[in-house]
């Protein structure tokens, strides 16, 4: 179960690293999706790893221990240094990612900046839950 839920996170990150290069233009109905993923990048920028471990989308959780996200994510972020400008590249909204159940997605990707990268892309999968709230899904950083 744990290995199909790895799965799904990856497929997602690169369904959306696929999927977004498309979209330059924001979608309207994408805004919830948005401030739930600035909200979520915001808990990273400041190294509030578990925060943001705990405001994931469920099969989020259900694929990568709490432990396991904060190792992850600190290995990856702490030699970019400090975040300076994120600016929003593109959004699409979506119902159907490679590898994952039929669902409300929005994949967005930033243009991001940090002390020790110039220039990055996030890619930030939002998927919209059982109870109607926006939890980021997926993480992708190159």
């Amino acid at each position: 179960m744990k290995r199909r839920a790895v799965q799904l996170l990856i497929a997602i990150a690169i369904a959306a690293v696929c999927g977004a290069a498309s979209s330059r233009a924001q979608e309207p109905t994408t805004k919830p999706a948005q401030a739930s993923a600035v909200a979520w990048l915001s808990l990273i920028d400041n190294q509030n790893y578990a925060a943001s471990w705990d405001a994931a989308a469920s099969a989020f959780r259900s694929a990568i221990t709490k432990e396991k996200w904060e190792a992850a994510v600190q290995a990856v972020r702490t030699p970019l240094g400090q975040m300076k400008s994120r600016e929003l590249a593109s959004a699409k909204s979506t119902t159907t990612l490679p590898g994952a159940p039929d669902g409300e997605y929005v994949v967005f990707q930033f243009t991001t900046s940090f002390e020790q990268k110039a220039t990055a892309v996030e890619t930030v999968t939002e998927v919209m839950e059982n109870d109607g709230t926006w939890h980021v899904g997926g993480y992708f950083i190159r």
